[in-house]
């Protein structure tokens, strides 16, 4: 008789440590029967069945781990023979059903793995040993000629979605042949799987969702969070991404359907970073959604209901730290995503003491934007103190960039942060951020409200301010206006101007307004990509201030640390990094940034650079400390290469 744990009845990835692509280790049994544990009720998660075949069962020894032949037509359940299919004998309407999966790790089933699949890759020898004779095609070809033939496959759409559903069902179809497409091609397959294609997606993700690829875990379980982690066929989570949906990229509350973004960003955690794909979880929070829209949406797929705010929220929100740290321990990093500022602030401060967390939008926004900074500045001159910033838009990235900004002032200088401040001028909905509005204002902008006069429009702030730099933030696209970018220009002789937002559609300028409204002199980055700009002869590559340069480095470098916390001097050293990286060919082309095709390289040296910071600071518990770090991050990568079977 064989026992399937409940364990590995939820696991369908393959024994630790072995290069078999077989489920269960099974003990020899006699060819009459098969215990199998199924996942019972609530209450009884352990229930059991006997499952009798008239036929002996197929085995084959390798190490001791044993394969079982699917039970026959002629099988009888819990003694009964009903002379059908398990599928037929649960055919009726009002009869309470078991979901059984017996797994064999081979033929069949073993195509529908994603984690084992290799499609027509399996060679001869794997046909045999894995019963999958008749199953394929009788052709074997290499992982490279099926990444060409996808790319072949993809480059056909012409609507991005397309390509970006196709993406999730080879995901979902073949882990290797995806990330190895994706590494392989990640230019162009970067805004496929990200911005700007993800944010559609999540505003369609009711009317394209086919398979749940994450953990949603919605009011209905709240007091059953552990439980429901526990569901989760991975035990050894390193990295977690949840939103609430609230306030997904510039398009607001998406509620359940912000899924997309924690799918994307554990995409790149993989490709970019290295971080294992069974390492990673993405978590939907559901709290409801105020979107009236989604709320009428026959296709909605979260709750219906508006949402649930203050002490509410945040009892679900701590039972859902509390239980991530209990199943996955202290090293776990969590990446909270998308979040409304009022959440995205408080939640930062009040784990960034307990747990290992970080927030892309307020801490690997300003990261990448301050490595863009100081790349600019070996193209225009200067130090960071050198030069003053104006900002239009005041929330978690504007805010959190600033603030990013003044903590590298004030280490170069020596200068206090309250006077490093200074240097930074923030405008919201309301104006320029002045001591005046200091009683109406929310906490995390009451450090910008500096002594100015009030002023209401961006151009007006441009002329009075006189930056050198022009970030924006804020969610809306066409802000920075013909007049705003000539002001600009007429300020410097080479402004630097940001345009973050995204997706593409609420960027503040496009890259072609930016260099010609500038004269052609304007060091320009966006959120989104944009395409190369020709103006008067001459051809601008516009950078991306791109967020996917740096949290797959800085989560590899947490993790091969070992990290417990995440500390700013991280997120400095991880800025540092990436701007090193750029190199004068990068320059000469107008880039400060460095080509993305070349990310895997520039994450291991940020990831190198963060754990560094890690054992300098105390935080990293992964001991002995390497003697070569950026190595080391590169043998820690995964490769998305197929294994061979045994």
């Amino acid at each position: 008789m064989i026992s399937l744990h409940r364990s590995c009845f939820l696991n369908n990835t393959g024994i630790s440590g072995s290069s078999s692509p077989l489920s269960y280790k099974l003990k020899k049994l006699p060819p009459a029967s098969v215990k199998v544990t199924a996942l019972g009720p609530n209450k009884d998660r352990n229930s059991s069945v006997l499952i009798e075949n008239s036929s002996p069962l197929k085995e084959t020894k390798e190490d001791d781990t044993s394969s079982v032949a699917d039970a026959g037509a002629n099988s009888t359940v819990a003694g009964e023979d009903t002379g059908l299919s398990y599928d037929d004998a649960a055919a009726t309407d009002d009869q309470l059903v078991t979901p059984w999966s017996l797994s064999v790790a081979s033929g069949y089933s073993l195509l529908r793995d994603p984690h084992h699949n290799k499609g027509l890759a399996f060679n001869e020898k794997e046909r045999d040993a894995y019963y999958l004779r008749g199953l394929l095609p009788p052709t074997v070809i290499s992982q490279d000629l099926q990444v060409k033939k996808m790319m072949h496959s993809i480059r056909k759409y012409q609507v991005p979605l397309q390509k970006y559903m196709a993406m999730m069902d080879l995901q979902e179809l073949n882990e290797r042949l995806f990330y190895k497409l994706l590494i392989n091609n990640v230019e162009e397959l970067l805004p496929v799987v990200y911005t700007p294609t993800v944010g559609q997606a999540c505003q369609k993700y009711g009317s394209i969702f086919r398979r749940p690829q994450g953990l949603f875990i919605s009011l209905k379980e709240k007091g059953q969070i552990r439980e429901v982690l526990r569901n989760w066929p991975q035990r050894n989570i390193q990295v977690i991404v949840v939103t609430d949906g609230e306030r997904i990229l510039g398009l607001g509350d998406l509620g359940c359907q912000g899924m997309g973004i924690p799918i994307g960003k554990l995409s790149l955690y993989t490709a970019l970073g290295g971080v294992r794909p069974s390492a990673c979880l993405p978590v939907t929070i559901d709290v409801g959604t105020n979107n009236e829209k989604l709320l009428n949406d026959e296709f909605y797929i979260g709750l219906r209901q508006k949402r649930a705010t203050g002490q509410e929220y945040a009892e679900l929100m701590h039972e859902f730290m509390t239980a991530v740290k209990q199943t996955y321990g202290e090293k776990v990093l969590i990446q909270f995503e998308d979040f409304a500022n009022h959440n995205a602030f408080d939640l930062l401060a009040k784990y960034s003491t307990t747990h290992l967390v970080f927030n892309d939008d307020i801490q690997g926004t300003a990261s990448v934007v301050l490595a863009g900074l100081v790349a600019a500045l070996k193209v225009v001159g200067g130090t960071l103190a050198d030069h003053r910033f104006l900002f239009l838009g005041a929330g978690e990235a504007g805010t959190g960039i600033a603030e990013l900004i003044a903590l590298e002032i004030s280490k170069q200088t020596n200068m206090p942060l309250k006077e490093a401040r200074k240097k930074i001028s923030l405008v919201d909905s309301k104006g320029l951020i002045v001591k005046s509005r200091i009683e109406s204002l929310q906490h995390f902008k009451k450090p910008w409200a500096h002594e100015h006069e009030p002023i209401k429009n961006l151009v007006d702030a441009v002329n009075g301010i006189k930056p050198t730099v022009l970030i924006g933030t804020s969610g809306v696209g066409r802000t920075f206006t013909k007049e705003v970018v000539e002001a600009m220009a007429a300020l410097n002789e080479k402004p630097i101007i940001f345009s973050l937002s995204n997706p593409t559609s609420q960027s503040e300028c496009t890259a072609e307004e930016a260099y010609t409204w500038s004269q052609g002199r304007a060091i320009f980055a966006s959120g989104s990509p944009f395409d190369p700009v020709e103006y008067k002869g001459r051809v601008f590559v516009p950078g991306q201030a791109n967020n996917a340069y740096i949290f797959p480095g800085l989560g590899l470098g947490l993790i091969m640390s070992g990290a417990i916390r995440v500390h700013d001097d991280m997120l400095l050293a991880a800025s540092e990094a990436l701007a090193a990286q750029v190199t004068q060919e990068n320059f000469d082309k107008g880039l400060i940034y460095p080509p993305f095709r070349n990310i895997r390289k520039i994450s291991a040296h940020i990831a190198a650079d963060v754990a560094a910071k890690a054992y300098e600071l105390g935080l990293a518990t992964r001991q002995p400390r390497p003697h070569n770090l950026v190595k080391y991050a590169e043998n820690c990568m995964y490769n998305p290469a197929y294994q061979s079977y045994r």
